[in-house]
């Protein structure tokens, strides 16, 4: 709750008394994924701070926290994730990676095109493909984003 909430203070507390940082919520969400849900980079700094790890498989989707926050455009909390080691390519139960899920989930817009670049400025894996064998690349262009699909295709 403290994390859903935001509270520092009482996240503070918990990890000075030994609890573990780890844990997931009944949604199994931590605290890191609750933060990149929330596009909350303080939250998340936070988390990596209290020894949260950033490459944890979270979610009823079997995902990460960076799946979470590229699929909605948190484009700055996908840089601090990646910076902190998460995943890449981590593949979730749908057959998504982050960087088909920015596509697909995507609307094409700013936050969405910041986030593929930083994924692609990172080295995510542009060949993988969903189930169907749809590429990221494929994705894009057949959802009409030109910058995205510019941005995957270099």
């Amino acid at each position: 709750r403290a994390a859903q909430d935001g509270d520092a203070a009482t996240i503070h507390r918990l990890a000075a008394a030994g609890a573990d940082m780890n844990a997931l919520d009944g949604r199994a969400y931590d605290v890191v994924t609750i933060a990149a849900v929330a596009n909350d980079p303080a939250l998340l700094s936070l988390a990596i701070e209290l020894g949260n790890r950033s490459d944890l498989v979270t979610s009823p989707y079997r995902g990460t926290a960076l799946i979470a926050a590229a699929h909605l455009g948190h484009a700055d909390v996908v840089r601090r994730l990646i910076a902190a080691g998460a995943p890449l390519d981590h593949v979730n139960n749908l057959g998504w990676t982050a960087l088909i899920e920015a596509v697909i989930l995507g609307d094409g817009g700013p936050a969405h095109v910041a986030t593929v670049r930083a994924l692609v400025e990172a080295s995510a894996d542009r060949a993988i493909a969903d189930r169907n064998g749809v590429t990221p690349l494929a994705h894009a262009e057949a959802r009409g984003y030109a910058e995205m699909a510019r941005i995957i295709a270099r």
